[in-house]
């Protein structure tokens, strides 16, 4: 069995931050909706690829950093982020085992429960809202998996092999 190649964590920590610039890039009015949770994609990715090395303080961090840019009360996204990141400590194993399809099921699941305890975190704050329109990013997401844990373990092969 080939050992799966060693990824420098500045790379981990430059798409991190890459995703963290998706989450916050302005979009026309009404496509907000729309945007796909990019950077619990990505915790998501590195989590299940190296969970050795990123897991929850990482989440935790990212999470401050889009409490900070997003300036919703702090710690919001740290909480959501850290429970994301802890949710994938406990599924890596299975997770690797899985098809990209079941994995994107699995993804879709993870983050529809992280949108939940924002949606959550939300209501608590003052922010009501009743409609469901918070899952779409999380089936989007879902749906990206496949071309994005692709990619990257291509990426990975290529580069760091």
């Amino acid at each position: 069995m080939a050992k799966a190649p060693v990824v420098p964590l500045i790379v981990v920590w430059f798409t991190l931050l890459f995703a963290l610039c998706l989450q916050v890039m302005p979009l026309a009015e009404g496509w907000q909706v729309y945007r796909p949770e990019w950077l619990g994609l990505l915790l998501i990715y590195w989590c299940m690829r190296v969970p050795d090395r990123v897991g929850v303080f990482h989440g935790f961090v990212l999470g401050l950093l889009l409490d900070l840019i997003e300036g919703v009360p702090l710690g919001q996204n740290a909480l959501v982020f850290s429970v994301l990141a802890f949710l994938c400590a406990l599924v890596f194993t299975r997770f690797r085992t899985y098809s990209l399809v079941q994995q994107a099921l699995l993804v879709l699941v993870l983050l529809g429960l992280v949108q939940l305890l924002d949606q959550w975190v939300r209501t608590l704050s003052g922010d009501f809202s009743i409609h469901l329109a918070f899952l779409i990013p999380s089936f989007i997401s879902a749906a990206l998996w496949p071309w994005l844990a692709t990619m990257f373990l291509a990426l990975e092969r290529r580069l760091f092999s």
